[in-house]
């Protein structure tokens, strides 16, 4: 086995995290300020200025090997140095969810007019994009459930129904929403669905509100919103009637790569954190480094983290050589596996830093917040469950009809 980097990810590592020191992390500080004098959505200039910068840096794009030449696992190095701060260093190097996911899908599945008006100006950070499927009144980790009606009316479709969750709206460069709904809900259960592609300012589409996590406001928003006989050209459909199912799943697992990675980076900087308060706090006479508890803490945070990132990286080699479908369970293994290390990880940090801990005189309380949410998000860690134990019973069974 070998477990070394190719030179291409060392490369882009390398150069990721000159940017990081230099540029990313000096400017939270300044970040933050911005948002607490202009408004909690305020889009910081800062941001504009990080992605010139990034893009000069070769930067940019990195998320997908057609367009910026890394493969998954590759990226998958690089997308841990952006958890270390997982607002800012994602959206620099144009690597920020939901984007990401719907360039993909895009880059799969839209026409040549729809890749111009849509998919370009996305790659370039000119724009920002929402994707729409969770739904407040029915169970949307079931994507079958989903209720918000795409009807057929002539040369056009009229989309009706109610959205929640939705990341990316409150920040007003979020031009385009793709909205995932039923167009036949007689059809084979996962043909019922398709998905349109609608701009922010079509008549009827209603940001109602922009719901926060745990307290906080997310930049970009988390927001619910509500489609009232929205109608657009029949020409904004994605792929073709009934590919909604199909077309989200494509859409899900390299993503799952890059928040697992992301959420490892957080804990990576909040053992770091630790270590460093444990190191210079003293209490009953001797650092925190010196008591036994607290070595216990760091301990077993390094092991979980280095374990999970091994399991992270065979899911992204097993995807670059087989596609998201050979790797599916382990695709959702890390979904569940991930976020739970960087929950314990930044919990025992929080431990050690005490009330600052959950204080914003550091990122520990978002980075909790955050991590926890993640266990909700593409999905709740029930579900991933679910997939990993079914698919495990077949294998064997499979094993038990072939002795």
């Amino acid at each position: 086995m070998d477990f070394d980097l190719s030179d291409a990810a060392v490369d882009a590592c390398d150069r990721m995290w000159d940017f990081m020191r230099k540029e990313v992390l000096p400017a939270e500080a300044a970040w933050a300020e911005f948002r607490r004098t202009h408004g909690e959505h305020a889009h910081p200039p800062l941001i504009e200025d990080l992605k010139a910068t990034a893009r000069q840096r070769g930067l940019w794009n990195l998320f997908h090997q057609d367009f910026g030449g890394l493969t998954n696992i590759e990226y998958a190095a690089v997308a841990e140095i952006t958890g270390w701060s997982p607002v800012i260093a994602p959206e620099a190097i144009n690597c920020q969810a939901p984007d990401t996911g719907n360039m993909e899908i895009l880059h799969l599945f839209a026409t040549p007019e729809q890749r111009a008006q849509w998919l370009e100006p996305l790659l370039e950070g000119q724009i920002r994009s929402a994707f729409a499927m969770t739904e407040p009144a029915v169970a949307s980790s079931d994507a079958t459930n989903i209720e918000t009606s795409i009807s057929r009316d002539g040369d056009d479709y009229i989309v009706n129904g109610r959205k929640w969750w939705i990341t990316g709206v409150a920040d007003e460069r979020c031009q385009l929403f793709v909205v995932m709904g039923k167009t036949d809900p007689t059809a084979d259960t996962h043909r019922q669905q398709s998905m349109v592609l609608i701009p922010r300012d079509t008549p009827g589409l209603h940001i109602v509100r922009h719901i926060p996590m745990f307290g906080y406001q997310d930049q970009h928003g988390h927001s619910e919103l509500h489609f009232d006989n929205v109608r657009v050209p029949a020409s904004n459909i994605l792929g073709r009637e009934g590919d909604g199912f199909l077309i989200s799943q494509a859409r899900l697992g390299p993503g799952r790569i890059h928040h697992a990675m992301r959420a490892i980076g957080m804990a990576e900087r909040a053992l770091s954190l630790m270590v460093e308060r444990a190191t210079h706090r003293l209490a009953f006479g001797k650092p925190l480094a010196e008591q036994g508890v607290v070595q216990e803490l760091i301990a077993q945070s390094r092991i979980e983290i280095d374990q999970v990132r091994l399991y992270v990286y065979r899911t992204a080699w097993l995807i670059d050589r087989h596609g998201a479908r050979g790797a599916r369970g382990e695709i959702a293994g890390i979904k569940v596996a991930a976020p739970a290390v960087a929950t314990r990880v930044i919990d025992r940090a929080i431990e050690v830093f005490g009330a600052a801990g959950i204080s914003d005189d550091t990122p520990l309380a978002y980075f909790y917040a955050w991590a926890r949410a993640l266990r909700i998000v593409d999905g709740p860690d029930a579900v991933h469950r679910r997939t990993v134990a079914q698919l495990e019973i077949k294998n064997v069974q499979d094993h038990k009809g072939q002795a």
